[in-house]
């Protein structure tokens, strides 16, 4: 199952966990309001893909304590220094996605969400920070490790937890909630303050605290996450391509040439003009010949090979066929355009199509590791350029007063997921997205209707 969450401004996260299967399929149809006039004129296919969709890879464990047993085994000696710092920042790594995806889901059901709930979460945190602080390392190579980790999953703690108080409902149990959510946080920043780990001028300042907390993001994230290699396919073909392309014009522009010269006899400016006549013509149509047949030559195909690479071994342990393009809703798969419900409006859209195959080679990844999470960024302020500024106003009558209100333009996104793993049936997930211009509004996922 795919997992999906919107970010700061207008980018939306989406989440998978690549377990057992080898091979994985995923397709991504984004469905646009057509009154945006998206084409691909005015938006490219390439410049979409690369400064619109970001993806990266990390080593997962369902069996979330053994991370803590190998930075054990690392700690007495047995494993190398490297590999306590991976399993550390591994174990931190997952428990700062799984904190995060909790009090997610807390804040969009927060209206309904009870006191037990609340409790089970901090229980929960409280419990896996133990575990991490239970025993010290004394070597100050491997302490250095354990301080940056330490210190940045106890402020995210703080982070997340206060946030839950910021969008606590004011009902019979929000005394109760903040009093216990602002306990586990004052523990947290009196344990960063007993260890010494952040000077007080870093503390008292939000700006140096936040930039050093999203460096040691990227430290715990580092080790853990596979190196990527991108590289677009097709460059050979499209060089023999023009090749071909420019021969053939070159050989039928001369034999119409060597006609036009026999029928008109010698040198005259009938001749002259035929000519001319002539190479316009070749200039006229061999760039359009060109990318006509390169269009239809690559329809299907991937337009781009990722390869993925242990950040320690530099092996590689898989790689990944993508591919990028607009579809007309009539050329979607059947099964989409029905979990897309289709309605009038949808023929108005325009669909933007993200496609990706991956093989992985689990035999090679990090040792005690046989699954990967993948993160897919999908940025959409290239989109949200071609909305309408500024708001409309809606009148509204209310105790026989007539008041003019100010309404943001707000636009519908609808995003489905085809995902494929193995020799599974396929699994396909709807999302309605509500998107303005300065940012994403509303995240649903609409549950599908079970085949009878």
């Amino acid at each position: 199952m795919i997992t999906a969450e919107r970010k700061d401004g207008h980018s939306l996260k989406l989440s998978r966990i690549l377990r057992e299967a080898t091979e994985h399929r995923l397709d991504l149809y984004l469905f646009v309001p057509g009154e945006l006039g998206l084409n691909s004129q005015v938006l490219p296919e390439d410049g979409f893909y690369h400064n619109a969709i970001h993806s990266t890879r990390t080593y997962f464990s369902d069996r979330p304590h053994l991370p803590l047993v190998h930075s054990r085994l690392a700690e007495r000696g047995k494993l190398t220094p490297e590999q306590y710092r991976v399993s550390l920042s591994l174990y931190g790594y997952q428990y700062v996605v799984g904190l995060e995806q909790s009090c997610h889901d807390l804040r969009n059901r927060m209206e309904a969400v009870s006191q037990e709930e609340v409790e089970a979460v901090v229980s929960l945190a409280q419990d896996i920070l133990r575990r991490l602080r239970r025993r010290v390392p004394n070597d100050d190579t491997l302490r250095k490790y354990y301080t940056n980790i330490d210190n940045y999953v106890s402020w995210f703690t703080e982070q997340r937890l206060l946030s839950l108080v910021a969008h606590l409902p004011r009902n019979g149990d929000y005394k109760t909630v903040k009093s216990l959510l602002l306990e586990v946080c004052a523990i947290e920043r009196q344990h960063r303050i007993d260890n010494k780990y952040n000077t007080a001028h870093a503390s008292d300042s939000l700006s140096r605290i936040s930039n050093k907390m999203r460096l040691l993001r990227r430290l715990i994230e580092y080790p853990v996450t596979l190196k990527e290699r991108t590289r677009e396919l097709g460059g050979g073909e499209q060089k023999l391509l023009k090749a071909v392309v420019t021969a053939v014009v070159m050989t039928t522009v001369s034999l119409a040439a060597y006609e036009v010269r026999e029928t008109l006899g010698g040198l005259s400016m009938m001749v002259i003009l035929a000519l001319a006549v002539l190479y316009a013509l070749r200039e006229l149509f061999k760039d359009d010949l060109r990318n006509t047949l390169w269009r239809w030559l690559r329809r299907g195909r991937p337009k781009w090979r990722r390869q993925y690479f242990d950040v320690h071994s530099t092996q590689l342990v898989g790689r990944q066929l993508e591919w990028f393009d607009y579809q007309r809703p009539s050329r979607v798969p059947a099964e989409v355009r029905a979990a897309r419900r289709a309605n009038v409006s949808q023929r108005e859209e325009v669909v933007l199509h993200y496609g990706s195959h991956s093989r992985m080679l689990p035999t090679r990844f990090l040792t005690g590791y046989e699954q990967t999470r993948e993160s897919l960024q999908l940025d959409l302020t290239m989109l949200a350029r071609l909305m309408e500024k500024g708001s409309h106003h809606v009148y509204q009558l209310k105790e026989n007063q007539v008041s003019r209100q100010p309404v943001e333009r707000r636009y519908l996104f609808n995003l489905i997921t085809r995902e494929v793993q193995g020799q599974k049936p396929p699994v396909l997930q709807r999302w309605k997205v509500v998107v303005s211009r300065s940012k994403i509004v509303e995240v649903e996922e609409i549950p599908q209707k079970k085949k009878a």
